[in-house]
């Protein structure tokens, strides 16, 4: 695609974006599917957000399917929530697909040290998340997201519908203009399964080594690489 094709696009699904700001999360899903129809996937990394939007994406169509990102530092619960996700939706392996690092835990650690992500966070980030989203994301002409705007000041800015320039796709962002008590509020109200580490202070889940919980009144992902000025793992980052 070339700049202008690019630049074009991004106006169109702006407008798009623009005409949705007023309507309901899933006006926007329904609007996605809609016009991507075969060739949109799921992000899902089992957290609250992630889970409404599993339900959403169900209610309106059931062969969509949805990818995690299978980092082999995940919590015990994290995969927990996935079982009963997947119970609960009856979704067959096609429709939930794993997704890892062409390196094993063991290999990374031969090539780059032990611990990477105590000594390089945002190197270990790119070999087990941001290299298995670019593979997953090839097959794809639009991905869903759970990010809002209120998570981030990277975040403030986020499109309902937008090009995502990274990955070189459309990025869909049904829950942007919602809050967490709305995302709470959803969840409660149909029952969803959900990671119980949100019951213990955790608001952000990522990898075991590099998620803390949080105490009350601290920001959402300062449990996220705690002792580093990294907020982001590069996935929603340009």
């Amino acid at each position: 695609m070339t700049t202008k094709e690019s630049s074009a696009l991004a106006a169109d699904l702006k407008t798009l974006s623009d005409s949705l700001e007023s309507k309901q999360p899933q006006d926007v899903v329904a609007a996605a599917l809609e016009r991507y129809a075969s060739k949109i996937v799921l992000a899902c990394s089992f957290g609250a957000e992630d889970v409404v939007l599993v339900d959403m994406v169900h209610r309106l169509d059931k062969s969509v399917p949805l990818f995690y990102l299978d980092t082999d530092f995940l919590f015990a619960e994290t995969y927990a929530t996935r079982d009963r996700i997947a119970a609960q939706y009856d979704l067959k392996p096609a429709q939930l697909l794993q997704i890892k690092s062409r390196l094993t835990p063991d290999e990374q650690a031969k090539q780059y040290g032990d611990a990477l992500w105590s000594k390089d966070p945002d190197r270990c980030c790119q070999l087990r998340k941001v290299e298995p989203l670019t593979r997953v994301l090839q097959g794809y002409d639009a991905w869903i997201t759970g990010i809002r705007r209120d998570q981030a000041p990277s975040r403030a800015n986020a499109g309902l519908i937008e090009w995502d320039t990274k990955f070189g796709l459309v990025k869909v962002n049904p829950l942007a203009r919602w809050s967490w008590a709305d995302v709470w509020t959803y969840i409660k109200l149909y029952e969803i399964p959900y990671n119980p580490l949100h019951d213990r202070n955790y608001p952000s889940i990522g990898c075991t080594h590099c998620t803390a919980p949080v105490a009350p009144g601290e920001d959402p992902r300062a449990g996220r690489w705690k002792n580093f000025t990294k907020t982001e793992c590069g996935l929603h980052k340009a």
